[in-house]
């Protein structure tokens, strides 16, 4: 469901972070769609799903020229959130990727960013999206940035923290982000977002904000995942439960890295909605409601599960 083409209609589409949880979709949806998708790891030889891998290091820029050379669109949906000085080296990655991607002539570059008014009080987290949105630019290729709160979907960070304080705990004792709104967009509905935005000549150079249909308090989320599992999840914010606690508190009840999950938390207490719906003009179709990601999450978490129980035989 690309839009019309108006770069090279030639050349494979490259994809960074094509291993983790957004990119590995967006892999298999554009595999079934492009001729040529090649996805950039560090451990090419290691991949074994669709497309072609690629060897390539962000923080190396010398290994970038060949996964870039010949592409006609990149998508970078690469970050060291897990990494103490993550906004440098994020910043770091994305001028050398922005400056290559430009020698080797892209038409296009894809960034997917974070939700956030930028007259807030930005976290760190946000700051640094908005900073990576910058510098992609400085090789002069047209750059589409989407920029998304929460997505929903098996195994992205924050859906886990989600999921996870649901199901390890009996009764919530909460900071006051509980009650900050968001927009939580399913993982399928991102996916399709990435695809529609590719060679459409109304993206290039464009920012979108996207989301679903449901404008939630985190408390409400944490409530209706409760209720689609058949718990009962008693909320109580505490009003000086710091980021600093609260990332120690999801420590204790969830297996999400230490690190990641504070400068996620750090980010919560940012409101975080749509406040232009201009992709709708560009992407059309009716997004998922927050109940339907949810049970979509959980169904494909059980069938991982299942299918792993079946490969220990």
């Amino acid at each position: 469901m690309t839009g019309g083409l108006t770069g090279p209609a030639h050349g494979p589409v490259l994809v960074t972070g094509g291993t983790g949880f957004v990119g590995r979709r967006l892999v298999r949806a554009l595999a079934a769609q492009e001729a040529g998708v090649r996805v950039m790891t560090r451990h090419p030889d290691r991949y074994d799903g669709p497309g072609t891998p690629v060897f390539g290091d962000v923080s190396d820029p010398d290994s970038l020229d060949a996964a870039l050379e010949g592409c006609r669109a990149a998508y970078y949906l690469v970050h060291a959130l897990g990494h103490a000085d993550f906004a440098a080296r994020d910043a770091a990655a994305a001028t050398a990727f922005g400056e290559r991607a430009g020698a080797a002539g892209l038409a296009q570059l894809v960034y997917l960013g974070g939700l956030g008014d930028d007259h807030d009080d930005l976290s760190a987290h946000l700051r640094s999206r908005r900073e990576v949105e910058e510098l992609l630019t400085r090789g002069g290729v047209p750059v589409t940035v989407l920029r998304a709160g929460i997505i929903v979907g098996h195994g992205g960070i924050s859906w886990e923290i989600t999921r996870q304080l649901v199901e390890h705990l009996p009764a919530m004792v909460t900071p006051r982000w509980v009650r900050t709104r968001t927009q939580p967009i399913a993982i399928a509905d991102v996916v399709r977002y990435l695809l529609g935005v590719l060679d459409h000549p109304d993206a290039r150079r464009r920012t979108f904000e996207i989301g679903g249909p449901d404008v939630l308090a985190y408390a409400d989320m944490l409530s209706r995942v409760a209720a689609l599992e058949g718990r009962r999840l008693p909320i109580v914010p505490v009003p000086l439960l710091s980021p600093a606690l609260s990332s120690r508190w999801l420590a204790l009840v969830t297996d999400v890295d230490v690190r990641a999950g504070r400068n996620l938390v750090d980010s919560m207490v940012n409101e975080v909605v749509v406040t232009d719906p201009g992709i709708r003009d560009v992407v059309p179709f009716p997004t998922t409601g927050y109940d339907d990601a949810v049970r979509a999450a959980l169904a494909e978490r059980r069938a991982e599960r299942r299918a792993g129980r079946r490969g220990e035989r």
